[in-house]
């Protein structure tokens, strides 16, 4: 019979320390950051006493929950880990275990991004099916989804922290296999547009939880290359949609994508329920606490990542305190804005592409579709980039005297070269176009479109995780509710503002805006680390 590994302490002081610690795998990200974020302020979090200030640390995850402090004495009912190795803890699963869960996750989560774009291609086939001439519903067809991607969030976190996210990954793919069922057997454009929303809001849950999945397996020098080979599924899905489903339109007319996209949706959901396992420590700890209830009859055992508030509590901080970041945490709601206006340029593309390159080189439904083929490449190229460098630079600084600190992933090589190509390819996209120039010109511009988002995407989402540690998932949660905002209605004003001002002028409005933004990384990389360890700018609950 297991027995607990126990940890107690002769002090309040040393028991909240503890339970920050333990707090940050209860939101799914990095445990020792949070830990050492404990030691460095004193500003209390109302939820439980945890300590809320951010540093970073350079030491192993698995000190979480593994050997008791010589200091400490030991409590029998608090169960914890047996020991920093404990086979059962998902930092010490086998490395071929942790890339076989990420692999299959990574193709859950390149299913509903596809989704988004898949038939994006098939919308003037929409139009004539329903009857409709409205730009705006022509761009709202497709960029609604993310609508859904906004909502489920502040839904599926929560639900998380409180059923697993094993169970939440495997309800939110059933139901995503239903609702685009729906989707292909629509009969009128409100039909359609309804149940677009209903399969962004559950196909929200592997971008939701893959993050924390990560967090919860791999420790933080290994991070940015599993986050890397996920991110392939909500970058790539996009892209990719278009490309196939312009033929598959032509071929086929435009109800086969979803039903494309229910076959391979059901096929990976079927994989994941299969191989994929509960990773959350809070879930795995509190089956371990109820185990050995049973097997010992102590019922006064309890989890080490218990929280101990009731789930009604929990579910309504959970929604609350992304709104709160965004608003009152100058990081959150800078870095926010910056991911949110690159990624609604992006989508709107996705929306407008096929008009364009239809219209102005008189591009087949089918060819349309390969158009995109170029902004695929540049989300390849930084993909493989970032997921690189960014784990080399953190374990350089790891070995300097201060350690590695959030702000290394913002690295001026990370950030200046992407910030600096997004608004460069928006404006020869946008002049090429308007001039008719020769249309591999403008498809090697959106390379550079896609290089730039996947930059800036990839280093902050790494960054808000590293930094904000305790509630790591609640500024992630603000950064994709606001991301999926103006990837949803954005793309509504791209039709009418390049017939308004021509594809030159329209495009170059979007390169000012991006232009105006590459200050925002640079900036929390020089001064990150003053605003977020000000005590002013700390957000309690």
């Amino acid at each position: 019979m297991a027995t607990p590994a126990t940890l107690s302490n002769p002090a309040r002081e040393a028991q909240n320390l503890d339970d920050n610690a333990a707090d940050a795998y209860e939101k799914g990200h990095d445990a020792d950051a949070a830990s050492d974020h404990a030691h460095a302020s004193s500003n209390l979090d109302v939820e439980k006493g945890v300590q809320s200030g951010a540093s970073s640390t350079n030491s192993d995850d698995r000190t979480l929950g593994g050997e008791p402090t010589a200091e400490a004495e030991q409590d029998p009912d608090i169960v914890d880990w047996d020991g920093p190795d404990d086979p059962e803890n998902p930092l010490n699963w086998p490395e071929r275990q942790k890339w076989t869960l990420i692999c299959i996750l990574a193709l859950v989560t390149l299913v509903t991004p596809l989704a988004s774009s898949f038939f994006a291609p098939g919308v003037p086939q929409v139009m004539a099916t329903f009857g409709v001439e409205s730009n705006i519903l022509a761009a709202l067809v497709v960029s609604i989804y993310l609508l859904g991607f906004a909502i489920g969030p502040l839904i599926i976190a929560p639900l998380s922290e409180m059923y697993g996210r094993f169970m939440i990954y495997n309800v939110c793919n059933v139901f995503f296999v239903i609702f685009t069922v729906a989707c292909a057997l629509s009969n009128s454009m409100g039909m359609l547009i309804a149940f677009r929303v209903l399969a962004g809001i559950v196909g929200s849950a592997p971008l939701t939880l893959g993050g924390g999945t990560i967090a919860d397996t791999f420790p933080t020098e290994k991070r940015a290359s599993a986050m890397a080979t996920w991110s392939m599924g909500p970058l790539l899905g996009p892209v990719l949609g278009p490309v196939a489903g312009g033929f598959l339109v032509k071929a086929k007319g435009w109800r086969w994508v979803f039903w494309i996209i229910v076959i391979f949706a059901g096929f990976f959901a079927i994989c994941h329920y299969v191989f994929g396992r509960e990773t959350h420590h809070p879930t795995l700890l509190a089956r371990k606490t109820k185990r050995l209830q049973k097997e010992t009859g102590n019922m006064n055992l309890r989890s080490k990542l218990d929280s101990g508030l009731p789930p009604r509590e929990i579910l309504a901080r959970s929604i609350v305190r992304p709104m709160k970041m965004l608003v009152f945490s100058p990081i959150v709601l800078l870095m926010s804005l910056y991911v949110s206006v690159n990624y609604g340029i992006m989508y709107l593309f996705f929306t407008t592409m096929t008009f364009v390159f239809e219209g102005t080189y008189n591009f087949s439904s089918g060819s349309s579709g390969l158009a995109y083929l170029g902004m695929g490449a540049g989300l390849i190229v930084g993909m493989g980039y970032v997921g690189k460098m960014s784990d080399i630079y953190v374990r350089k600084a790891q070995a300097n005297p201060g350690g590695a600190k959030p702000e290394n992933r913002l690295e001026l090589p990370l950030t200046v070269p992407g910030a600096i190509l997004l608004p460069i390819g928006i404006f020869i996209y946008g002049w090429t176009t308007d001039k008719h120039v020769h249309w591999i010109v403008p498809i090697i511009a959106t390379a550079f479109i896609g290089l730039g988002n996947l930059t800036g995407m990839m280093t902050i989402q790494t960054y808000l995780v590293d930094a904000f540690t305790v509630h790591a998932a609640s500024a992630i949660a603000a950064n994709t509710v606001l991301r999926s905002l103006f990837g949803a209605f954005l793309p509504l004003a791209g039709l009418d503002m390049f017939a308004a001002l021509g594809l030159g002028w329209g495009n170059s409005l979007l390169g000012f805006i991006a232009l105006a933004l590459i200050p925002v990384p640079l900036l929390l990389r020089l001064r990150g680390e003053s605003i977020r360890t000000n005590p002013r700018f700390h957000v309690t609950f």
